[in-house]
């Protein structure tokens, strides 16, 4: 047992300002530990199991000499009938978490996750994705139950009705509650295996998504048709005609373009650097600009205050559906990102570049780990050769050849 001090007043306790270490009285092993941060807590030195411990009671001023006083004696009381007061209040504490926990629910946890991933998510229509995916199909069926008692039976409640119909929604469902409860789990909110997991488990009880829906691509141009139809949306007027010329000719994404500011383009390098933080794969692309693409920048007006290449009419960036509208009005059964598939066929069938090159081109990640790590380049020259090849395809309709008759040449 700790040695019995004289009892201090709470004036003299409030004097107690040096860093050190004071008993306190009134209670054998009470002491006030005033920090070198000036923060001052209660402790109470006692031998529990043969063992010296030191007990926190709470900080000084918001637990008075009275009140840390009426603890000591609390936990005093426990160690002599056979207790430790310091396990005691871990168990405490982990009983008060664990019924915090089966308080939080499902969608309160799924906000949280969404919370503290939107600094990583660049794009804010995949955060809105997110919310109305889990407010359309998770909440009604688990939103206000305990994220703690979420099993297999509710995640197939979600799931068995869409799977089938909505084959691609529902996976990503699947994968959006199988993030949530990870999420759960590492937080101390819940334990156990996740039952929203794929791989060992609900492989073993669902269909895979490539057998019973078959993928939608994106409505692409054929390739002898681009030439066609670029020589029609040169004339096409309007701020979307002109980005969604800019989007074909460099192979860009709609949201790449619409985002692009004259900071990122080197109109004498002939360059545009598309920052990291704008990239589907989260890295830095440059973008050879060819003599077609140059002269979309250059007739375009430099708007007072804004930096962005493309701004709409209003101000600010245009919308994801302006370069569709352009589409539309010209009556073109295509959309914008299917463009870029128009690029690539055209790469494959038409030239001689290496398929890697057309790929960069395209912004698309190596899917080779040794090639990627052996190859650090971005091939940029051959792609800039690449990118002038395709804008002169772009520039002419496609001819086939004219046909001659072997008599008739004789």
């Amino acid at each position: 047992m700790g040695r019995k001090a004289t009892e201090l007043t709470p004036l003299a306790v409030a004097r107690l300002t040096v860093p050190g270490f004071y008993f306190v009285g009134g209670v054998a092993g009470l002491a006030l530990q005033v920090l070198p941060t000036s923060g001052r807590t209660w402790i109470l030195r006692a031998t529990i199991g043969g063992r010296r411990r030191d007990m926190g009671l709470g900080g000084y001023p918001d637990v008075t000499l009275a009140g840390a006083r009426e603890a000591a004696r609390r936990a005093r009381e426990l160690i002599r009938n056979g207790e430790d007061p310091i396990e005691r209040a871990k168990a405490a504490r982990k009983a008060l978490a664990a019924d915090t926990a089966k308080a939080f629910t499902f969608s309160e946890a799924a906000e949280a996750f969404i919370s503290g991933q939107k600094a990583a998510w660049r794009n804010s229509k995949h955060r809105a994705q997110w919310s109305s995916s889990l407010n359309a199909y998770v909440y009604p069926v688990m939103g206000n139950l305990s994220v703690a008692d979420v099993e297999l039976a509710h995640v197939s409640k979600v799931l068995d009705p869409i799977w089938t119909t909505k084959t691609e929604t529902a996976s990503r469902v699947r994968g959006r509650m199988e993030q949530v409860l990870d999420w759960a789990t590492a937080r101390g909110y819940r334990t156990g295996p996740n039952p929203a997991r794929w791989r060992g488990h609900l492989d073993k009880l669902l269909p895979k998504p490539s057998r019973v829906s078959k993928p939608t691509h994106h409505r692409a141009l054929p390739t002898k048709e681009i030439g066609q139809f670029m020589e029609r949306l040169r004339g096409a007027e309007g701020i979307g005609a002109r980005a969604l010329t800019f989007a074909i000719l460099t192979a860009a994404r709609s949201c790449e373009v619409r985002g692009a500011t004259w900071a990122e383009i080197d109109m004498v390098g002939r360059v545009w650097i598309v920052p990291a933080s704008r990239m589907k794969a989260g890295r830095e692309h440059r973008v050879p600009l060819s003599t077609l693409a140059m002269e979309v920048l250059e007739t375009l007006p430099r708007i007072a205050g804004s930096d962005l290449v493309f701004q709409a009419p209003r101000g600010g960036q245009l919308s994801d559906m302006t370069l569709s509208a352009v589409l539309r009005r010209m009556q073109v059964p295509a959309v914008p990102h299917g463009f870029r598939s128009t690029f690539r066929d055209w790469a494959a069938e038409y030239t001689a570049f290496p398929s890697e090159v057309a790929e960069m081109a395209l912004a698309h990640t190596v899917g080779n780990k040794v090639e990627a790590a052996y190859r650090r380049g971005d091939l940029f020259e051959k792609r800039r050769r690449l990118a002038e090849d395709w804008a002169d395809f772009c520039s002419r309709p496609f001819s086939s050849g004219r046909i001659v008759p072997l008599r008739g040449a004789r």
